[in-house]
């Protein structure tokens, strides 16, 4: 099965119809998303599809990506230009086969496809019978356009596996950052599009479609367990990032009917198993992969930059201007897709703060080899005018600031309110984080509106009123929910009195919220906002 001609993908039409067609289907107007079982298999088709489209179709300059974006090639153009690498996208046969070791690794023995789903249990907690709450035997019989997807998936987001077995590029569950229009109808092209970068504002040199150091699976794997065989930036083709192939892998196919247990569509040829072994390419330095965000220390540049993950509590607006602005002070590195957005193509997008393209962020939530979770979130996407952007920047951080304080106190006395000694007590809180993050995120966003219409790039009295109350009003109405909402008899009723006041007393008249209302004139107000 080649997967550039082959119809391998499910796609949904703007009528709510779906279809399984090939690739270029993305190229079709009415066609506005994939159609996938699992989250972390739509984030990957928008990868492996943006990657493609970077690799065999990159436009010359804005002009030539804006024109493509308006006016899309037609499937039979789309397809001329898949032709140039189809042989590195042979899924199965004699040929190289895609994100699969040129080895056939005969002599590791075979073990059950559901292992290439990361949050699938390890061989040891089948062992001791401890897969609780995520079951064996959720994916024994994968069809093979589920086993692509499956294998795409593990390269592009690998966890450590145990000895020698390789994290991805990126780490292990990178986030990735996309950008997207702001109408969820859009066609799918102009999601992936906007996500395309042109060789004017990317340059690296012509591919060779036919190099390893492109497909890295069209030539040997660099065995890892020695010195030296490490592979830095500099050792490859930068196109090689959406194709990097960190783990030793080759399907196995039998020729039988089946039912994938994924899709739950009939296929004539499923995949049970398959064979890996460790020290596959090791992928090691600072790489700045065009889909991710990253870390730097601004007092030690000369260290490797760090991809950001996936976190407990989720991605949440505390992170939204790290994901979307450059921040050298504070070594916050966007990704290159949005960089590119914001100071090249939004010139295109004269839109209103309300129709805003969206910034789309994704990935798990790992804990070396274990999923926690995953995570999926979207934000407006604006673009700060250059001379108050500084300003703009500041207060934006500053309003997140006092954002997390009433958020530790809230929690802060929520446990109290739960345990005779809140110092003691263990357990994953990070629920209470995520319940407020949720519930503030609309006002935080009206604040940011407001803050773009002040003139001098400093919030209004009026408006950092609204915001602290806002504030104020959630986190009391997080304690009532979680800490004085039961309807049982309370023996410890008083305690948790006690820690409401003390969480009322904070927010009403603490030295924090003191020097906010001196520092915003908020005694300037002459009525109460509610």
């Amino acid at each position: 099965m080649n997967l550039l001609t082959a119809p391998w993908l499910s796609y949904r039409f703007r009528d709510g119809s779906e279809e399984q067609l090939p690739l270029t289907a993305i190229a079709n107007p009415d066609v506005v998303d994939f159609a996938l079982p699992r989250a972390d298999f739509h984030g990957a088709a928008y990868q492996f599809a943006i990657g493609l489209l970077q690799t065999v179709l990159a436009p010359q300059d804005k002009d030539d990506w804006h024109k493509q974006y308006l006016s899309p090639p037609d499937e039979a153009e789309l397809a001329a230009a898949f032709a140039k690498v189809e042989h590195a996208f042979e899924l199965n046969g004699d040929s190289p086969r895609f994100m699969q070791d040129s080895d056939p690794l005969d002599a590791a023995s075979p073990v059950p496809v559901s292992g290439l789903l990361i949050e699938a249990p390890g061989g040891n907690t089948l062992k001791l019978n401890t897969d609780h709450f995520i079951k064996r035997g959720i994916a024994e019989t994968l069809s093979p356009e589920m086993a692509a997807l499956a294998l795409f998936t593990l390269q592009i987001n690998a966890p450590s596996g145990g000895q020698g077995h390789r994290t991805g590029l990126r780490g292990g569950g990178p986030l990735t950052t996309l950008v997207l229009p702001h109408e969820d109808d859009a066609s799918l092209w102009q999601k992936l599009w906007l996500n395309v970068q042109s060789r004017e504002s990317w340059t690296y040199k012509d591919p060779d479609y036919h190099s390893a150091e492109l497909f890295p699976w069209l030539g040997k794997t660099r065995i890892s367990k020695n010195k030296g065989s490490d592979i830095y930036a500099h050792d490859v083709h930068p196109l090689a990032m959406f194709w990097a192939m960190p783990r030793r892998i080759r399907l196995l196919f039998e020729q039988q009917e089946g039912t994938c247990q994924l899709s739950l569509k009939a296929c004539s040829s499923v995949c049970r198993q398959y064979r890996t072994s460790n020290y596959g390419n090791n992928y090691v330095g600072t790489w700045l992969h065009p889909l991710t965000h990253y870390r730097s220390n601004p007092k030690k540049p000369d260290e490797d930059y760090l991809s950001t993950k996936g976190q407990p509590g989720g991605i949440q607006y505390k992170q939204w201007h790290s994901l979307s602005f450059v921040d050298a002070a504070e070594g916050s590195h966007p990704a290159q897709v949005v960089q590119d957005f914001l100071l090249r193509k939004s010139e295109y997008f004269d839109v209103n703060w309300g129709e805003a393209p969206r910034l789309w962020a994704f990935g798990f939530d790992m804990d070396n080899m274990k999923a926690r979770g995953w995570y999926n979130s979207e934000f407006p996407l604006i673009r700060l005018e250059p001379e108050l952007r500084d300003e703009l920047l500041h207060e934006i951080k500053a309003m997140q600031t006092l954002a997390q304080e009433v958020l530790w106190h809230c929690r802060t006395q929520i446990k109290a309110a739960w345990f005779d000694k809140p110092a003691d007590a263990k357990g994953d809180t990070s629920h209470i984080d995520l319940q407020f993050w949720q519930r503030t995120q609309n006002d935080f966003f009206q604040m940011v509106a407001a803050l773009l219409n002040a003139p001098d790039g400093r919030l209004t009295p009026e408006a950092a009123a609204r915001w602290l109350w806002a504030l104020s009003r959630h986190a009391r109405a997080l304690f009532d929910d979680l800490a004085l909402s039961n309807l049982y008899p309370d023996r410890k009723m008083y305690k948790k009195i006690r820690a409401r006041r003390q969480l009322t007393g904070w927010l009403a008249g603490s030295k924090r919220i003191r020097q906010f209302s001196q520092d915003y004139r908020l005694d300037t107000l002459t009525e109460e906002l509610a």
